[in-house]
């Protein structure tokens, strides 16, 4: 929060597990049920009992003000807080007790208020790491014990049952399962996990018992690591949020000067006590805390929000600029396809079967570190056993299979034959395709793609409907590229660009309309989404590259989430600019009427102060997330299901 509020309220109030346990709260409250006092004793003729009354619920409440606002002075800040102190302290001198009780009552529920809508939010973040659990099972030199999460070591072996959450990222060692990790990335649809796989944090083990070897402590796990990125984004000002404070800064000296010149000339008009009377409303009308604590809850409410449903939005800057973007570049691998090729068409020659075709694939393929190797041997199970391969560059491999010469590789290499047309084909549909040869015969094609994710094509519907303009980036040959934009519904297609080629072409996208959002791994693609206007890194879980390169990272790997991230962002930027529409015009309202005199003290401070409260109302309304229910033939109905 900036000093150009209310002063330094300090953040110790965080923690804070109810309304009534923020020590504001009460003051303001008992301020409140003294000011009625004051009421009712003027309504009995008790003057005294009412001048007390009121005398002590403007200590109680500018308790709660007037401290920070000092400190503040001393450190030669001055804040909305200074002009509220400065009209607490002339409004007893002048005997404006009511008025100044009053102002001390409403001020100290605003700022009391305020403090309960941040800590607030910022629990909400916070409770992401009650997802680890309170005691953890461990295999330690044979033997299984329970410990404290905080005892946990990197190596240790946790030892997970069915229904229990995982204490800590790590490695499965062995046991089958399907883990739920929706509190953590927003995937709804468990993941079946076996000796391997990776899994973090929070995440729920399904029926199986898995053992994990842990790779992080509870402290530097990924869920702490979430919560530290998102509480550093939160400090961390947008446009609007810094627009605000610039604003609010020069008022506060302005408005100063403002009810000196009121009361000055007011004085040589008329009678002194009264333009300094109306000096003193002046300065509480023209006081910009609405404006500047307006964006601030916004960002906070919905940076929060967002990181609940698996999306770490870094700061106000970011979230303004994702509610702000018209274009959006997606990578292709691993972005709009899965990044895992698979087997999607065998065609045999002559008489040889799809399965003979795959068994010579898989023995040459058995011990290859070639990307593709993996599609061969996921499509034909166990291998057979080949001897003497070696690696052709640039075209394939060879060795023997039984007993006979084989070779895989390149249909140009090996030689298509009959099948070139099936080739030609193949390829123009996006899919590499191997031949394969024994002993000097064509065996049959293979073609292996990597498959479109099957929310793509949805989801670049969606964006285009919601205005947004896509495009995608690869460095891809420009046949695959453009029969996989195709699939998806993508029309501008840019292919074989490297690293420095998509950074250059999403500068020239950002010569359209609107900011430029760059969607990609975080990693090969750190140049484009550092040019871009904000930068989107998918499938950061775990990613400390992707995490700290990107504005914006998706920790799972649901493309679904980005609409749904820039919808949310979109809201947001559009309840910022609510707030500082309304804040600016309810100054611009009350300060030519309290100089007129039309509007007392009293009626100033709570028309001033209810304002702020419902602008800080407005701002927590970005901390609910709204999910889109779109149905598209094929495609799941919900945005996020």
């Amino acid at each position: 929060m900036s000093d150009a509020c209310c002063g330094p309220t300090g953040e110790h109030h965080e923690e804070a597990g109810s309304f009534w346990r923020i020590p504001e709260i009460r003051l303001a409250a008992v301020a409140g049920i003294l000011l009625l006092g004051g009421f009712a004793a003027g309504w009995l003729d008790w003057r005294p009992g009412q001048t007390g009354l009121y005398l002590a619920a403007a200590a109680l409440g500018g308790w709660t003000f007037v401290p920070g606002t000092l400190r503040a002075l001393r450190e030669r800040r001055i804040g909305v807080g200074t002009l509220m102190t400065v009209a607490l302290a002339g409004a007893l001198v002048l005997g404006q007790f009511a008025e100044a009780a009053m102002l001390a009552f409403l001020f100290s529920i605003s700022e009391a208020l305020e403090d309960y809508s941040l800590s607030r939010t910022r629990r909400g973040l916070r409770a992401l790491l009650s997802l680890v659990p309170e005691e953890v099972r461990v295999v330690r030199g044979g033997r299984e014990s329970a410990i404290a999460p905080s005892e946990l070591r990197v190596g240790d072996r946790m030892l997970v049952l069915a229904g229990e959450r995982i204490a800590s990222d790590g490695t499965v060692v062995s046991g089958l399962s399907a883990v739920d990790i929706s509190a953590i990335t927003g995937e709804p649809v468990p993941v079946e996990t076996g000796p391997g796989d990776v899994v973090y944090a929070g995440a729920i083990n399904g029926t199986g018992v898995l053992t994990v070897e842990a790779t992080a402590t509870v402290a530097d796990n990924s869920l702490a690591k979430v919560v530290r990125v998102v509480e550093d984004a939160q400090r961390r000002k947008g446009a609007r949020q810094r627009l605000a404070d610039r604003i609010a800064r020069p008022l506060v000296p302005a408005v100063m000067v403002l009810a000196v010149l009121v009361a000055g000339l007011g004085a040589l008009l008329g009678d002194p006590v009264t333009w300094l009377g109306r000096a003193l409303v002046v300065l509480v009308a023209a006081a910009p805390c609405a404006m500047a604590i307006s964006v601030p809850v916004t960002v906070i409410a919905a940076v929060g929000a967002a990181s609940r449903s698996g999306v770490l939005v870094k700061g106000g800057a970011a979230l303004e600029t994702l509610g702000a973007v018209r274009t959006v570049a997606l990578d292709k691998t691993g972005t709009l396809t899965r990044s895992r090729p698979v087997v999607t068409e065998i065609v045999p020659a002559g008489g040889a079967t799809e399965a003979e075709v795959l068994a010579v694939a898989a023995a040459l393929e058995a011990r290859s570190e070639h990307p593709l190797a993996a599609a061969v041997l996921a499509a034909a199970g166990p291998p057979g056993v080949a001897d003497s391969v070696v690696t052709v560059p640039g075209a394939g491999l060879e060795g023997v299979v039984a007993g006979t010469p084989a070779r895989l590789g390149k249909p140009d290499w090996i030689g298509a034959g009959a099948l070139d047309t099936e080739v030609t084909r193949l390829t123009g549909s996006g899919t590499t395709v191997a031949a394969v040869e024994r002993g000097g015969v064509l065996l049959g094609l293979i073609g292996i793609r990597d498959e479109l994710r099957p929310e793509a094509a949805g989801v670049v519907a969606e964006l285009r409907d919601a205005g947004i303009a896509v495009a995608m980036l690869t460095g891809d040959n420009a046949r695959t590229a453009a029969a996989l934009a195709a699939q998806a519904g993508i029309t501008r297609v840019h292919a074989e660009l490297k690293p420095a080629d998509k950074a250059e072409l999403v500068r020239s996208l950002q010569g359209g309309r609107g900011a430029v959002a760059m969607l990609g791994d975080g990693v090969n693609d750190a140049p484009a989404l550092a040019t871009a206007d904000v930068g989107i890194a998918m499938g950061a879980m775990g990613s400390d590259v992707a995490i700290e390169t990107a504005d914006v990272a998706l920790m799972g790997t649901d493309l679904r989430h980005l609409p749904q991230a820039l919808r949310h962002a979109r809201r947001a930027r559009g309840i910022m600019l609510q707030n500082i529409g309304l804040s600016a015009a309810i100054v611009l309202t009350l300060v030519p009427l309290a100089a007129s005199g039309v509007l007392s003290l009293a009626a100033v401070v709570f028309v001033h102060e209810l304002a702020e409260v419902f602008v800080i109302a407005n701002g927590i309304r970005a901390g609910r997330l709204r999910r889109a229910v779109t149905v598209r033939k094929g495609q799941c109905a919900c945005a996020g299901c």
